[in-house]
């Protein structure tokens, strides 16, 4: 079938083998590739109530039908397993150029099973697996490891070959429950844990390489396609804002929405936050615009601070995500300073989300009293102190290094700690935003803004965010448009330049299949409910799609608030309108 190799590479590390299998058409066509196929994959290999961090937990990288081709936002790769932070389902998914890498290996999707008997680093070929030994690099950080994993086996500038890695830090290797998946030195498949599961399977790094290349249905037609959205897009306001200022110009928005959590969510505006801005990263670093393959978004910053002392710091970043966690949650109030926050997570290869957050609950918990640590809002040291505790699992970050659901028991915090399914939430605050409220409880992976990027039509005005009403029905059509964006692995950036029609011509011209919006909503609608059944076979619960009890009892001091019995009653809508029964319990598991 058009846009697919049509087979998936199996893995075993204990015992140094691979096979290389078939996927038939049917299977294709039902699932398409990227998220569809590699849950697909989770569900029907991940035995039933695995741990998260046993070699029977699979790893699993996926590509789509446009992946390695010229159609803009197409260099992403997915990675899926079983989630060492909550549990449940993970999805993640990075840019850079080594999708392209990963793509031209030949395959559909890589699964990864065993552990490595010692530490390895394993290298992908259009005909297999070559197992080498890692314990010369073990305990390096990510830069470090990737640069010498890319001279040893890499493609060494043969011509057609397309070579690339993917690495973990001493945050994976020590089984850091948010440890990431880095490449391109500052690209990370970043949330739930993918990391620590690389980490547990005693695998270092992987490098991809081949000269292989989907076969497209239409290549003409794609060609034409590409030009005519590039021509289009030149001076469209949202592409034209992501390149001149990338996500840190979320700082002002949010902030100006009041939606912009602060002092580990006890307010929804920092008033310094100028300070931490877009404005303020371009005026006072060097900051270059810079693109993964295929993309003339280029939304990444590439960041040289001028001054102070990190004067000289080389970063891609940061992200607005980033800044929110360590500028609002933690106080710290220079974009320098989270510039050098930002650069240790990388290297230690840690999710920055999480991370921020983590810090934010740890400095509560010493102003409670709660623990004997010395920690305070904006304590830069102490905070980039805590972050390398954490990632060599030192004292108080052995506690933390587990998870916030651990470290809330841990402390008797239960009722301060910020998390949905044991997932911090990102830098949005529902008591103002309350669709992300809705998009945050009803996440497979937990606390997600990138599954529906909800945030995007409540900012916008497209739906008052304040309202409950019509929510779920937005969401839901959200939510599966995007899904399908992952299913092709395509860049969230991209999702105003690809609404319905657009999607459906791109499956059409890569693929062969013509379908109508109803059709790919449907298409949609399935994965999400394989997905949703994978979560309730591996324990989720009704209660388990909630926000944290504190977010319904805090106001915030502009007014803004959320009640339980408002996101219940987005909830109904949302179970209605994706099928499932009151309890969100698709009917092919009652």
């Amino acid at each position: 079938m058009d846009g697919f190799y049509g087979r998936f590479l199996k893995i075993d590390l204990a015992e140094k083998r691979y096979d290389i299998e078939t996927i038939n058409n049917e299977l294709l066509i039902k699932y398409l590739g990227g998220k569809g196929l590699a849950s697909y994959l989770l569900y029907t290999i991940n035995p039933k109530d695995v741990d998260p961090l046993a070699p029977a937990n699979c790893l699993i990288f996926a590509t789509g039908p446009i992946t390695n081709s010229i159609i803009w936002g197409s260099s992403r790769y997915g990675v899926f397993t079983k989630s060492p932070q909550t549990g449940f389902y993970s999805e993640s998914y990075a840019g850079g150029k080594v999708p392209e890498a990963v793509d031209s290996t030949g395959f559909d999707a890589v699964v990864i099973m065993g552990k490595s008997k010692s530490p390895s680093v394993i290298v992908i070929h259009p005909e297999g697996v070559d197992f080498h030994a890692a314990g010369d690099i073990w305990g390096m950080d990510t830069y470090e490891t990737e640069d010498i994993v890319n001279r040893k086996f890499g493609s060494t500038g043969r011509e057609g070959i397309k070579s690339g890695a993917v690495v973990i830090g001493k945050a994976g290797e020590n089984l850091v429950r948010f440890a990431v998946i880095e490449n391109d030195y500052w690209r990370s498949a970043g949330r739930t844990g993918v990391g620590t599961v690389m980490g547990s399977k005693n695998l270092k790094a992987i490098v991809f390489k081949g000269d292989k290349k989907r076969p497209l249905f239409d290549n003409e037609r794609v060609r034409t396609f590409s030009k005519e959205l590039a021509t289009e897009s030149k001076n469209n306001p949202v592409v034209r804002a992501y390149k001149d200022m990338g996500t840190p110009m979320m700082v002002k928005s949010v902030n100006q929405a009041k939606a912009f959590p602060t002092r580990y969510w006890s307010e929804g505006f920092f008033d310094k936050w100028e300070n931490i801005s877009a404005e303020a990263l371009h005026k006072q670093c060097r900051v270059k615009p810079r693109a993964c393959a295929k993309c003339f978004i280029a939304c990444g910053r590439m960041t040289t601070v001028l001054n102070g002392r990190h004067a000289g710091l080389r970063i891609e970043g940061p992200e607005y995500e980033t800044i929110f966690a360590f500028g609002g949650l933690c106080l710290v109030d220079s974009i320098e300073e989270i510039a050098y926050l930002n650069d240790i997570c990388d290297r230690l290869g840690m999710d920055t989300i999480s991370a921020g957050n983590l810090c934010g609950f740890t400095i509560e918990a010493a102003r409670k009293k709660k623990i004997d640590f010395l920690i305070d809002y904006g304590d830069v040291d102490a905070i980039a102190g805590l972050l390398k505790k954490i990632a060599t699992r030192q004292g108080i970050g052995d506690i933390l290094a587990r998870g916030i659901l651990y470290a809330a028991r841990s402390w008797n915090m239960e009722d301060t700690a910020v998390h949905v399914k044991g997932l911090e939430l990102p830098g949005y605050d529902p008591r103002v935003l309350k669709g992300c409220g809705l998009a945050f409880a009803t996440a497979d992976r937990g606390a997600c803004h990138l599954r529906a990027t909800f945030h995007n039509p409540e900012l916008k005005g497209m739906i008052d965010p304040g309202i409950v009403k019509g929510k779920a029905e937005l969401l839901v059509d959200f939510e599966d448009r995007l899904t399908l964006m992952d299913t092709l692995i395509l860049c969230r950036f991209y999702r105003d330049l690809y609404p319905w029609e657009r999607l459906a011509q791109i499956i059409e011209m890569t693929t062969g299949l013509k379908e109508d919006k109803a059709a790919l909503q449907k298409r949609a609608a399935e994965i999400s409910t394989l997905v949703r059944c994978f979560n309730i076979r591996e324990g989720l619960k009704p209660e388990d799609d909630n926000l944290p009890g504190r977010l319904y009892k805090e106001i915030l001091k502009t007014g803004h608030a959320i009640k339980e019995a408002e996101l219940g009653t987005m909830l109904q809508d949302y179970y209605n309108l994706r099928g499932w029964n009151k309890k969100g319990l698709p009917e092919a598991t009652l």
